[in-house]
Parts: structure tokens; C-alpha cells; sequence
């Protein structure tokens, strides 16, 4: 992804590219913003997050913007971060899936070390692809990745909209148990104001319970919050999970 670049002291920190702070209008058609920057000037950004952003796009809050310098790009603003009362949020759907994988290879979770291989984007299912597939030996780890921004009452909720294709990760991966692998759903909470996770029943009861029976099938869930700030973003303390 190329708004990222690693820290080269610490592969498993991301770092920032410059940002540009601006205020944010409004947010529309899922993946477009309109923002004002500090010189005034009114620009229309990409908005990488396709779910509802229910509590982090609220009008006039500060937003931080990386600029590409790809000139085929249409939108040349990219929109990362959005700075709600009490933390700023990454709103960049590419970056959980970096940020993990980054952090599995560095050694910063416990839960999936002893690993020899890691593989992006493997097909499984049907017609659907897993984020990793871990590999020690002849044992196969398929592992989901979700990003999490939606937090209340100091708890981080998953999804933030009825999400189908959400429920039918859920389904495959219990199929994948089935055939003797390992299976584990990660959330990556991006921000620093949750103490739990929880799974969205207040939104999205399907998804809750289709959770629950994954888990009882042997699905593993993981949630991690993050260290984020306006220079790098990294993995975080493990949330506890409430079901």
C-alpha cells in the first residue's frame, strides 16, 4: 500500500507518511469525502472504508489526509485518520491487514507465533478469500481480519452496518474447522478509547449470532486496540471479548 512505509528500526510499526490536516463537510457515496484544508481550499478525498462509519464521520472534525502523487489518480487526497473527542481513529480499511501482518512477523502476538509461512489473500470457500493463511508444517491458520472504529461506552463494536459478507466469513471459516485447520478472527480496533469488544448485536444480530456459533464450533476471536498517533500507527494491548 503505497501511503505506507515501515519503520525501519521497528518493522512491526507503520509509519505515516506527511499528513495534511483539514475539517471534514461531509462523507458520501461510502467512499467519497468533501474536506476543507487549512488553506481554505475545498477538496473532494478518498474515503478507503466501505461500512457506515457510524461515530468517527461526524462534520467538522479534524481529519488527516496523506496526497498521492500518482497522476492517474482521480481523487489525490487520501482520507487516514479522523480525530473524534477522545482518540483519533484510522478509517483506512487497507491498514488492519498491513498492520497484522506486520505484527505477526515482528513477534507481537503471542497467539500467532511458531508460524514458518504467511500467504495474503488466499481463496477459500466459495469464490470468497481469507486476509492470511498461516502455515507451520502441514498445519494450516486461516485468518480474518476486520477493522473496528465504532466504540460506545468504552466498548469497540463489530460491524458498524449489517455486513452479509461479514456472515459469510464467518460460515466458511467454520467449514474450514471442519476439515481440521485452524481458524481465527481477528478485530483490529483503530483507536485507543475501548476496554472490550463486543460483537454488534444492537446493529447487526445475524452477525452476533452466527459469531457465537463459530465460536462454539472452535473459531478463535482476537482483538487488539492500537497505538496511533500523527506519525505512526502500531498493534496495541488485547481487548478483552464479551459475548
Amino acid at each position: 500500500m503505497e501511503v505506507r512505509t515501515k519503520n525501519k528500526t521497528d518493522p512491526g510499526v507503520l509509519k505515516w507518511p506527511p499528513l495534511l490536516k483539514a475539517t471534514l463537510i461531509r462523507r458520501y457515496k461510502r467512499f467519497m469525502a468533501d474536506v476543507r484544508l487549512s488553506n481554505n481550499h475545498l477538496v473532494t478525498a478518498h474515503c478507503p472504508n466501505s461500512g457506515s462509519m457510524l461515530g468517527c464521520s461526524e462534520p467538522g472534525r479534524p481529519v488527516y489526509l496523506t496526497r498521492s502523487s500518482n497522476p492517474r489518480r482521480r481523487l489525490k487526497y487520501t482520507w487516514e485518520m479522523i480525530q473524534m473527542p477522545t482518540s483519533l481513529v484510522g478509517i483506512n480499511t487497507l491498514v488492519p491487514n498491513r498492520l497484522v501482518r506486520a505484527s505477526i512477523l515482528s513477534g507481537k502476538i503471542p497467539e500467532l507465533m511458531g508460524y514458518t509461512e504467511i500467504q495474503s489473500e488466499v481463496r477459500f470457500g466459495k469464490a470468497s478469500r481469507v486476509d492470511l493463511v498461516l502455515r507451520r508444517d502441514e498445519e494450516l491458520c486461516f485468518l480474518e481480519i476486520k477493522n473496528c472504529t465504532l466504540v460506545e461506552d468504552e466498548v469497540a463494536f463489530f460491524p458498524d452496518a449489517v455486513t452479509s459478507r461479514g456472515l459469510k466469513h464467518l460460515i466458511e471459516l467454520q467449514e474450514e474447522i471442519k476439515g481440521g485447520h485452524r481458524a481465527v478472527m481477528f478485530y483490529l480496533v483503530q483507536r485507543m478509547d475501548a476496554k472490550a469488544f463486543s460483537p454488534a448485536d444492537h446493529i447487526d444480530p445475524a452477525y452476533g449470532a452466527e459469531l457465537r456459533k463459530a465460536l462454539k464450533a472452535g473459531l478463535e476471536i482476537l482483538a487488539y486496540d492500537v497505538k496511533i498517533n500523527l506519525e505512526t500507527i502500531s498493534l496495541g494491548a488485547p481487548l478483552p471479548v464479551k459475548l
